[in-house]
């Protein structure tokens, strides 16, 4: 089933078809490419085109904006216009089902991360196959305990598979900012990269993966897909989300980070982790 969207105004993904069976998707909301509605339905988009699309054997998600990769959500737009939106084929709501279709599709995603990936863009690096992130210059962050906000796009389910328990209590609780060569030291991340090798190395992957068979690649994936969490558990994490955010200890956290220079370029949203900490005291 694919949802009728009225057509988009401002293209904040870009789809590039490098080959027929290599695509990249390229986040471009500038200035710290926040995630809001309009984001949520490109993003349906292209996995409607990826589960479709018969020759598409790889896609690689990467940032056209500097020191961002995915952010936060935008807590400038209308929550109604994102709780609003139809559930997806799965069943979820627009974001999660967006992700499980992703870790789904019968085509490997690869997160090519410069900047941060901050809440929505570590959910995104987690429902990805394979994930390199620049060495100097990734900063994942899982930061809603924060601000007295649960995560809504499935953390709590995806990162103790690949960072263990604890770990994942570590990310989690603390919300703090998680460099490259910690997260690849964890699990976060595949790898962490020389950022001047970064986008060569992603190519070259993606490349040598796109010009295998198919079906040996979906059926593959669909087995190792064993390992992944059952929906109930990211539809869990997404309906305690939203009742996190009505929530006045949340509301009023968020408006201190927004009166400390949030959501606006600058160092607050440069280092969110401190600034996170700095509201505790």
């Amino acid at each position: 089933m694919t949802l009728a969207y009225a057509p988009s105004t401002t293209r904040q993904l870009r789809l590039t078809r490098q080959t027929a069976n290599y695509w990249r998707v390229t986040i471009d909301n500038p200035p710290i490419n926040v995630m809001g509605p309009e984001m949520v339905k490109q993003f349906h988009e292209v996995i409607d085109a990826l589960e479709s699309d018969e020759h598409v054997r790889v896609v690689v998600f990467d940032s056209a904006v500097e020191d961002y990769f995915l952010n936060h959500s935008d807590f400038h737009a209308k929550l109604e216009d994102l709780t609003g939106l139809p559930a997806g084929p799965t069943g979820l709501p627009v974001w999660p089902d967006f992700l499980v279709r992703l870790s789904r599709a019968p085509v490997v995603s690869i997160a090519l991360i410069r900047g941060r990936a901050t809440g929505n863009g570590s959910e995104l690096t987690l429902a990805c196959d394979m994930s390199f992130a620049s060495r100097e210059k990734a900063i994942l962050s899982q930061w809603e305990v924060g601000v007295g906000l649960v995560a809504g796009g499935g953390p709590m389910a995806r990162l103790p598979h690949l960072v263990g328990r604890n770990r994942a209590m570590e990310v989690l609780l603390t919300s703090d900012d998680i460099n490259a060569e910690r997260a690849e030291a964890y699990g976060y991340v595949n790898r962490a990269i020389a950022d001047a090798d970064l986008d060569e190395y992603v190519d070259a992957l993606a490349n040598r993966i796109a010009g295998f068979d198919k079906w040996a690649i979906a059926n593959t994936k669909r087995l190792v897909n064993t390992s992944l969490p059952p929906d109930v558990e990211i539809g869990a994490g997404w309906d305690t989300c939203m009742a996190s955010i009505g929530r006045p200890v949340a509301q009023t956290r968020i408006k201190a980070l927004m009166d400390l220079g949030f959501h606006s370029p600058g160092d607050a949203e440069n280092r969110l982790g401190y600034y996170l900490g700095q509201l505790s005291r």
